[in-house]
C-alpha cells in the first residue's frame, strides 16, 4: 500500500509529536511512523512517572553543544511558557518541585494524552508498530515498511538517541544521517551515574543509598545538588549533571560540606580536640554513616590547627577519578549527535538536503537535568513543524 503525505515524521516521542501538531495545525498532511507499539514511551517513564515536562528557568546556558549558540533560536520561539499554556488548556494539574522543575501532579500519561489529543485535532495520522526497512529520496522522500510505502516531500527524523535501549532506543537516526552524508558528533551517554574504581568502590559503596548535598566539579563545571552513593559508584542530580561534561580518566572534585566549616568548633579553647568531638561535628552536616566512614578513612594527622585545616580542605575537595559511566542503559539522554553545523537553527532543516529535518535528542544539543531536554524536544519540534 502506498501512502502520500506532506511530511513524514520518524519517531513518536516528544519532539516528533510536537512537530506533527504544529505542522498539522497549519494544514499539512502529516504521518508519524513509530516502531514501538505505543507513542511516547520515554515520556511515560520520565520523572518517576510524573514527567518533568519543562523548567521555568530555561536558558540557553542550560544546554551544551559543539555550537553553544545553536539552540537559542528554537528556544526563544517556543518557550516553557508556551508549553505551559498547552498544559493548562488541557487542565492538567502540575507543580514546581525544585529549581523550576515542573511535574504532573498525577501522571506522565496526562502529557502523552494531551499530545495525542492535539495530534487528533490537527488530523495527524499515526502508524504504530511500523518498522522502517528502507529510507531514500528520488523526487521526494520515501520510507518502506514490510507492507507499505510512505512518500512525502519532507522527512523529519525524531528517532531519539541511544539512551535506555530497553524501551527501544536505536542508532536509526545516526544511520540515516550517514546515509545522506550528514556529519555526526560522537554520541555518548549523558546524565548518567558514574562508576568508581575498585579501590574507591570497596571504601564507599557499602554506603549505597546514602545521599547528601554537595558541589560536584570537573574542569570549569560546578553543580550544587544532591549526590547519591550507589552499590557501584555515584549518582544523584549533582553527579548526573557533571557526567554530561566528564571525560574518561578525568578526575572530579566533590565538596562534601558546601558553605560549612567543620573545624570552626575547635576555635573555642574549651572544645576538646578528640575523635568523638570531630565525629559529632561531622554528623551535624553529613549523614551519619558517611560522616563515620569519612573520619575512618581521613582522620586528622594530629590535633594541631594546621592538621585540622588540612582535614577541612580534604572534606571540601574529595578528588576521585571515576572508572567510567553506567552507559546508555542508565543514561537519561544521549549527548552528541547530528552536527548542528549541518542544520538551520531556525527550522532544523539540513542545509545540504532540502526537506530533511532532524529534531530532539538525535541532534547535538543536550540539556541539563530538570526538564530542559523535554523543552528542547518541544522547541526543536515546534521549529520544524512550523517550517514544514
Amino acid at each position: 500500500m502506498i501512502h502520500s503525505f506532506d511530511a513524514i515524521i520518524l519517531g513518536g516521542g516528544a519532539a516528533g509529536l510536537m512537530c506533527a501538531i504544529e505542522a498539522g495545525k497549519r494544514g499539512r498532511r502529516v504521518a508519524v511512523l513509530e516502531h514501538a507499539d505505543r507513542l511516547g514511551k520515554k515520556i511515560l517513564i520520565s520523572g518517576g512517572g510524573r514527567c518533568n515536562f519543562t523548567n521555568i528557568h530555561c536558558q540557553p546556558e542550560n544546554f551544551f553543544s559543539s555550537n553553544p549558540h545553536f539552540a537559542k533560536s528554537a528556544l526563544a520561539r517556543y518557550t516553557p511558557a508556551d508549553f505551559i499554556v498547552l498544559v493548562e488548556k488541557h487542565a492538567i494539574p502540575y507543580h514546581e518541585k525544585t529549581l523550576g522543575q515542573l511535574f504532573c501532579d498525577r501522571s506522565a500519561r496526562d502529557i502523552l494524552g494531551m499530545l495525542e489529543t492535539e495530534c487528533h485535532d490537527a488530523h495527524v495520522t499515526i502508524f504504530l508498530n511500523t518498522k522502517i526497512r528502507q529510507v531514500g529520496r528520488t523526487t521526494e522522500f520515501f520510507a518502506h515498511t514490510a507492507d507499505a510505502e510512505f512518500h512525502a516531500p519532507a522527512l523529519v527524523v525524531a528517532t531519539g538517541g541511544l539512551s535506555i535501549p530497553k524501551i527501544g532506543a536505536t542508532s536509526f537516526g545516526y544511520d540515516l544521517a550517514r546515509q545522506f552524508n550528514i556529519a555526526i558528533r560522537e554520541p555518548r551517554p549523558a546524565l548518567v551515574p558514574l562508576l568508581l574504581n575498585p579501590d574507591d568502590r570497596s571504601r564507599h559503596c557499602d554506603l549505597g543509598g546514602v545521599s547528601t548535598e554537595v558541589i560536584a566539579s570537573c574542569a570549569t563545571q560546578h553543580f550544587r545538588e544532591k549526590m547519591l552513593i550507589t552499590h557501584r559508584g555515584l549518582s544523584g542530580p549533582a553527579i548526573l549533571q557533571l557526567s554530561s561534561y566528564w571525560k574518561n580518566s578525568q578526575p572530579i572534585q566533590i565538596d562534601l560540606a558546601p558553605d560549612r566549616e567543620i573545624a570552626a568548633a575547635f576555635r573555642d579553647p574549651n572544645t576538646p580536640r578528640t575523635p568523638v568531638t570531630l565525629r559529632s561535628e561531622l554528623r551535624k552536616f553529613l549523614p551519619h554513616r558517611l560522616a563515620d566512614r569519612w573520619l575512618d578513612l581521613h582522620p586528622p594527622a594530629s590535633w594541631t590547627n594546621h592538621a585540622l585545616a588540612d582535614f577541612e580542605k580534604q572534606l571540601h575537595a574529595w578528588t576521585i577519578t571515576p572508572a567510567g559511566t553506567e552507559g546508555y542503559e542508565k543514561a537519561e539522554v544521549t549527548a552528541g549527535g547530528i552536527d548542528t553545523d549541518e542544520l538551520s537553527a531556525k527550522t532544523m532543516e539540513t542545509r545540504n538536503v532540502p526537506g530533511l529535518f532532524f529534531i530532539g535528542e538525535v541532534v547535538d544539543v543536550t540539556g541539563h537535568l530538570g526538564g530542559f531536554n523535554f523543552q528542547w524536544a518541544w522547541s526543536s519540534g515546534a521549529a520544524a513543524g512550523r517550517a514544514l
